[in-house]
């Protein structure tokens, strides 16, 4: 995976040796300037060996590696030495492992997941297509195109039902690669010996849709990514929706304050646009495809057309609050702020976007600052310190990328703290009584619900990070 939205550093201890593909020919007919970073990023599940014994069984994924990176080496011109791909293998302590990852993951042009049942049951699967899906979106930011770099390709059938929501949403037509390839994925075709037409000529496939998709959305290179703290892609294993909620509070082009310039604001409130002309699309739009690529059903609305909350009754679903700082230039808009402060809404974050590369924010920041925390006091200073940093003020779309899904987790965290609980209905012949599930983002719909009973949220506990 690969982000240009820059993601928190650390170090999880999470190492291995990386094994990439060299070798191929030079071409005198390039007229570009020369780009030797790797075609594509192999993402896939480690296997445990049957038994704790027996051959390695991701040596087949090595074989499909090496198969691909000799298409890849015959279709473009890739000097030798230049790697074609990329892919980890024998996971184990070694100096340098996360770096060297995060530079991979920053630098490759395409993302090739193998799909499977274990592949979106790991954590660290989905923390490489999150990190990889950030690029894509910074790049569609910034030009205002999409850049849909990820290839999948199926390692074993997987129903489409059974598929997260990143990846249903894929438009892929893997029919195009032969129809025993659909009923049986690579696996099947590279194990057995009476498919080997049919497995060469996916792979073949593959190869070709790889490098057509790199040389035509020619994503740009992130900065290196530390994918063991980014968030997984694939959410966690829950059952049902998984909403959340955006508001933008800031003016529209007809109603800003007097002076104020208007290129950073549209004909609505979600058309606001804060890090222009860094970003071409506005931050509600940027946002709703980072809530996406965290596994979320998004919506956006404005913050003067929502009706203010009534006080006491339980949340109904988390939201996070965007906030313009020259929106507290108008008075009613400002009260209603006030208003939305003055009782606690801990499922409710508040994310500050701030650009000082514009001048009349630069010399208007201290005078709306101080406004701000007069007016919002409590959410300036409530929750977690990457809360707590997002309402003092995001100062570039990195920084957004970077600290948006912490707050997205606080959020939803909060949520299922403070959401109503309810008991299902016992299972026929059932003698003891069930356990009181909630009615959180995590959960499908159920019964109407009686206010003021809490819970533990179901997820609240840390989930192996191990890819197998």
């Amino acid at each position: 995976m690969t982000a240009s939205l820059v993601l928190p550093s650390g170090d999880t201890g999470v190492r291995g040796r990386v094994f990439t593909q060299d070798g191929g020919r030079v071409s005198d007919s390039a007229q570009r300037a020369p780009d030797h970073r790797p075609y594509f990023f192999l993402s896939y599940a480690h296997t445990p060996r049957y038994g704790g014994g027996g051959p390695d069984p991701d040596m087949w994924v090595e074989r499909l590696f090496r198969d691909l990176c000799g298409h890849v080496m015959a279709m473009t011109d890739l000097p030798a030495g230049a790697p074609a791909g990329f892919m980890d293998r024998e996971i184990r302590s070694g100096e340098g492992w996360s770096e060297r990852l995060g530079e991979m993951l920053a630098g490759c042009r395409v993302f090739v997941p193998l799909f499977s049942p274990r592949y979106f049951a790991s954590e660290a699967c989905g923390k490489e297509w999150y990190a990889f899906a950030q690029r894509a979106i910074y790049h569609r930011a910034k030009h205002n195109r999409s850049a849909e770099a990820i290839v999948p390709a199926l390692w074993v059938p997987m129903p489409p039902e059974q598929l997260p929501g990143p990846a249903a949403r894929l438009q892929f037509n893997h029919r195009a690669f032969g129809d025993r390839y659909v009923t049986d994925g690579l696996y099947g075709l590279i194990k057995l010996r009476i498919f080997a037409e049919e497995y060469e000529a996916a792979v073949y496939e593959l190869a070709k849709r790889i490098v057509s998709v790199a040389d035509t959305t020619r994503v740009a290179p992130g900065s290196p990514v530390d994918y063991g703290h980014a968030p997984s892609a694939f959410g966690r294993t829950t059952t049902g929706p998984r909403p959340m909620h955006l508001t933008i509070a800031a003016p529209t082009r007809h109603d800003l304050p007097e002076g104020r310039a208007p290129d950073y604001y549209g004909k609505q409130s979600q058309d606001w646009n804060p890090y222009h002309p860094d970003s071409a699309r506005p931050l509600a739009y940027v946002a709703q495809d980072l809530v996406r690529s965290l596994d979320y059903q998004a919506t956006v609305s404005s913050f003067d057309h929502e009706a203010p909350p009534e006080a006491g009754l339980p949340p109904s679903r988390p939201e996070i609050l965007f906030v313009d700082r020259w929106a507290l230039q108008d008075d009613e808009r400002c009260a209603r702020l006030a208003a939305l402060d003055a009782t606690p809404r801990p499922w409710v974050g508040v994310v500050v976007a701030w650009n000082r590369e514009d001048p009349q924010s630069r010399i208007s920041e201290a005078q709306l600052v101080e406004k701000l925390e007069r007016t919002m006091p409590h959410q300036m200073s409530q929750g977690r310190a990457a809360c707590r940093a997002a309402a003092r003020g995001v100062l570039s779309m990195e920084h957004f990328g970077q600290i948006l899904p912490q707050v997205v987790e606080a959020a939803a965290q909060e949520y299922l703290r403070h959401a109503t609980a309810f008991a299902p209905s016992p299972p026929p012949g059932a003698t003891r009584p069930v356990r009181t599930r909630l009615a959180g983002p995590m959960a499908g719909p159920g019964p109407t619900h009686a206010a003021g009973t809490r819970g533990t949220p179901p997820d609240a506990e840390d989930t192996d990070d191990s890819r197998s």
